[in-house]
């Protein structure tokens, strides 16, 4: 699905968020402000986007790692008219991460973890990776709570979102998808819950755009 939406994905991202997206991504690499020169990776990376973004923090290396070949295609022409040398995109699964043991200083996720088959062993794999004191930073959709955010939201997804994911990227299914995930994440507190129950310490929710899009931290 993600292979066929590729070459239109960063553009649908920024258009169906009215490009709030970019903001969001700004704010969740600024979580990553007290890891600055550290090694970092990003999971589910896609086009690399937050992977690149981290590049403010001056990191020693940055990996992302994704399954769709295809949007990582995408990625690596980003990087290749960038000239970035210290990251790297790789195909691999995010369940089953190639990495040793207490390899990383922080790792990432955009829109990524609720696409994950099976959640905590995707969570757990993050947790491994990452060092004693290292830091997980995820972005996600969450579902507003509040009218009448709550009420448009769930209008927006089930209308337009398939409408336009046809118009643009010819593929209504990718986009019908989309709202039905996000409405089966455990997100807010019940998300918060299974970090801690795999190990996570100092867990947090920041909400977002009254609480369409989600900021959690952790720490191995």
């Amino acid at each position: 699905m993600f292979d066929n939406i590729s070459s239109r994905y960063d553009f649908l991202n920024h258009f169906l968020s009215f490009g709030i997206d970019r903001g969001w991504r700004r704010k969740a690499i600024n979580e990553l402000s007290d890891k600055k020169g550290g090694r970092f990776l990003d999971v589910a990376t896609g086009t690399g986007d937050l992977a690149i973004a981290s590049l403010k923090y001056l990191p020693e290396e940055v990996v992302g790692v994704d399954l769709s070949e295809k949007m990582l295609e995408v990625g690596r022409g980003k990087l290749a008219k960038s000239g970035y040398t210290n990251i790297s995109l790789e195909k691999g699964d995010s369940e089953a991460l190639r990495f040793d043991n207490d390899s990383f200083d922080a790792a990432t996720a955009a829109f990524g973890v609720r696409n994950f088959e099976n959640l905590e062993k995707g969570l757990k794999e993050m947790h491994r990776v990452l060092k004693p004191g290292g830091k997980l930073v995820i972005l996600e959709f969450s579902n507003p709570r509040s009218f009448p955010f709550k009420q448009i939201y769930h209008i927006y997804g089930k209308m337009f979102l398939p409408l336009w994911g046809r118009i643009f990227a010819g593929d209504k299914d990718a986009y019908t998808y989309l709202p039905e995930s996000v409405k089966r994440f455990p997100d807010g507190e019940k998300f918060l819950n299974v970090l801690k129950n795999i190990g996570f310490d100092n867990t947090n929710q920041r909400r977002l755009t009254f609480g369409i899009c989600s900021i959690y931290t952790a720490t191995k």
